[in-house]
């Protein structure tokens, strides 16, 4: 299907370029990375902008590396970086297993994770592994760069903190100081491509904390203090992740629509977040305290 709609395009050879011409055009420019989602967009009409900053030929944009304890990921690097990356499969397992879950090789070649966390769909695959890893969005303007917590950038469905005049150069996780494991979960179908119909992240630490969050469960995805509270005061035990799971009904708010019900993904979060919780167990080797 050919795009029916009229636009501008320049693909900028440095930052600073694409910096300035975000600056320029503000909300009626469009960044193009791996463009999966944007180019739908625009054939349907929804958001078409006056202008496409196309930033592929950027390529300090495309870095995967560690910087001061920091793992760095730049605003072009695809599902399949990640898939490929020792750094992240040795220091962010979890992002690597997310990662393998999105739609189909052909899209992952392309998706990008920064791409992912800017078009912000509730259904989104990145997320739960950013804010368990507690990351944070590095955005750069004429007006100079700016830091955001992972959990302030999500601000409603399809809607993020981000500025207008601002373009998203990568994210940065801090690397824990002390062993830890995670787990993610995502319910699909059972073959073929699909969107999340709800997705569980799960990272546990050798000092007892606990992080998870939920996403395809509400308008945002969502970290929950709550849970991790109860898991690090009590302790990890089959009473307190039984426990655990019936709290799950007052952090998220599930939705009917075509692909499931909410009673059915109210129901899956909690199966997927107890073996979320058993795979990370296991991979961190704590004791096996859940059996079947």
């Amino acid at each position: 299907m050919a795009i029916p709609y009229e636009f501008g395009y320049v693909k900028p050879t440095s930052l600073q370029e694409a910096i300035e011409l975000k600056g320029k055009f503000q909300k009626e420019a469009r960044v193009l990375a791996g463009g999966t989602d944007l180019v739908n967009e625009i054939k349907k009409g929804f958001r078409v902008p006056e202008m496409i900053i196309d930033v592929k030929g950027i390529s300090e944009l495309s870095k995967i590396e560690i910087v001061n304890g920091q793992l760095l990921i730049g605003a072009l690097v695809t599902f399949s970086d990640i898939r490929k990356s020792q750094v992240i499969i040795d220091n962010m397992n979890i992002l690597f297993e997310a990662a393998g879950m999105v739609a189909s090789n052909g899209v992952r070649n392309r998706a990008t994770m920064i791409g992912n966390i800017c078009s912000a769909v509730a259904c989104m695959d990145s997320a739960a592994p950013l804010l368990v890893h507690e990351a944070t969005v590095h955005t750069a303007s004429m007006d100079g760069k700016r830091e955001v917590k992972i959990q302030n950038w999500f601000v409603d469905n399809r809607k993020t903190a981000i500025l207008d005049n601002e373009l998203v150069t990568h994210v940065s996780i801090p690397i824990p100081t002390v062993k830890y494991a995670g787990a993610y979960q995502k319910m699909m179908r059972y073959s073929g491509e699909d969107l999340s119909q709800a997705n569980v992240g799960v990272l546990l630490f050798a000092n007892g904390d606990c992080h998870v969050a939920f996403g395809s469960v509400g308008p945002t995805p969502k970290r929950s203090l709550k849970i991790e509270n109860l898991l690090k005061s009590k302790g990890i035990s089959v009473a307190t992740i039984e426990e655990a799971k019936e709290m799950i009904e007052t952090v998220i708010a599930p939705i009917t629509d075509v692909r499931a019900t909410k009673e059915y993904r109210m129901h899956m979060t909690k199966v997927m977040f107890e073996r979320a919780m058993q795979t990370a167990m296991e991979r961190i080797k704590m004791p096996k305290i859940i059996t079947k």
